[in-house]
């Protein structure tokens, strides 16, 4: 049964970052976390180089990155810039979150193709997990602080690899709401 454009027009149009402060104590099954990555990999990228990469945190991965963040935050911050209220911030989004994932890219080997390009599919990567998500009912939104995309040992990333950021999960009991967009004949030009 082909999907209705409508049905497609409703999702795209509902996805939304949603951000940890609200998510609920309610986790997310391991095979729903499993199919969101799954439709990630169905992303376009040129010539197959398939440049996602994902580290999923669960359970004590959370502390651990928790942990991370906050240290780095703390080690980096000059004290007179240093906000407490921040600090505990950081500390408690992944504790927040049901998941976090590592959203990273694998430069191809041979660089056949612009590294913009990779960082392009493994855009389109993660707005397929928005997307998914959406439809899980599951809140999510992408994060790319400076502690995690200098988190190179933190997260073993080998030769080629660089981190995106983090895309944060859990389940909420927001309102769905529509976000609001520029009419899109603002944006566009038109060559008959």
């Amino acid at each position: 049964m082909p999907l209705s454009p409508e049905n497609v027009n409703e999702l795209i149009q509902k996805r939304r970052s949603v951000y940890p402060i609200s998510y609920i104590d309610k986790p997310i099954p391991k095979e729903i976390i499993e199919q969101i990555l799954e439709n990630a990999n169905w992303a376009p990228n040129h010539r197959q180089t398939e440049p996602w990469r994902f580290i999923v945190f669960r359970g004590e991965g959370r502390k651990r990155l928790s942990e991370y963040l906050g240290n780095y935050y703390k080690k980096n911050t000059p004290e007179d810039k240093f906000l407490e209220g921040k600090y505990q911030k950081t500390l408690e989004k992944p504790l927040q979150s049901s998941c976090v994932i590592a959203i990273c890219m694998q430069r191809d080997e041979a660089e056949r193709v612009p590294e913009w390009e990779e960082i392009a599919a493994t855009a389109c990567a993660v707005q397929n997990m928005y997307l998914t998500c959406t439809a899980y009912g599951i809140g999510c939104y992408w994060s790319s602080p400076k502690s995690i995309i200098e988190g190179n040992d933190f997260l073993k990333l080998q030769p080629g690899q660089r981190c995106l950021g983090l895309f944060y999960m859990g389940y909420h009991n927001q309102e769905a709401f529509r976000p609001r967009r520029r009419p899109v004949a603002d944006k566009t030009r038109w060559e008959v």
